[in-house]
């Protein structure tokens, strides 16, 4: 588990356009589903796990977690996903003040995410902190506070969809990891990632 109480969030909202829609997050990946793989690697680091999901949830019933929709309409983003995630730590976990989000398309993400993230928030001083590869930021996969939420609730309703931006306002923190071998933070947005995904994952 995490040194800080923290619940695990994995944004599966998005519209999947660029693998023909449907839930990207539910293409078999080694055998199994990529969402079957996040849980896996999430699930030892957080006290708990939920997704991030619009549509029927029954689709995802399979792997037994809470599922939010988001509450801020026509596909928000991922802010609207981390919103949601939030407002559900603040009714059911009111006495745990941290959520990690990561994306359900990132099947390769580090066993040490949460630890690092939250030891990158305090030496920076920073109530924000995002992961890092290769000289990239990854502003989707990483610790927000619930105390933060309603000022990110207000930033949605004034039209505020870029994920970066918000947090820089705020102050963010960032821890990086190798992209060496395998990036951790590989995505897999296209039938061409898929296959990709599929070479590493059999490699690892």
């Amino acid at each position: 588990m995490a040194e800080t109480p923290t619940i695990g969030l994995i944004l599966a909202g998005g519209l999947a356009r660029r693998m023909g829609g449907g839930d990207k997050a539910l293409k078999p990946l080694a055998g199994r589903p990529i969402l079957a793989h996040v849980i896996e690697r999430l699930r030892g680091q957080c006290d708990d796990l939920l997704l991030n999901a619009n549509g029927d949830p029954a689709r995802l019933a399979e792997f037994g977690l809470p599922v939010v929709a988001d509450t801020v309409p026509d596909f928000a983003g991922p802010l609207a996903g981390v919103l949601a995630g939030l407002d559900w730590v603040a009714e059911h976990r009111p006495q745990t003040e941290w959520l990690l989000s990561v994306a359900a398309d990132t099947p390769f993400i580090p066993d040490d995410l949460a630890a690092r993230l939250h030891r990158a928030r305090i030496a920076a001083g920073t109530p924000l902190a995002c992961a890092a590869s290769g000289g990239q930021q990854h502003h989707a996969i990483g610790l927000w506070p619930v105390s933060l939420r309603e000022d990110l609730r207000q930033a949605l309703l004034a039209g505020e969809r870029r994920l970066g931006r918000w947090t820089q306002g705020h102050g963010v923190a960032v821890a990086e990891w190798s992209a060496e071998s395998v990036d951790p933070f590989f995505n897999v947005n296209t039938l061409e990632d898929l296959a990709e995904a599929e070479r590493l994952a059999a490699t690892i």
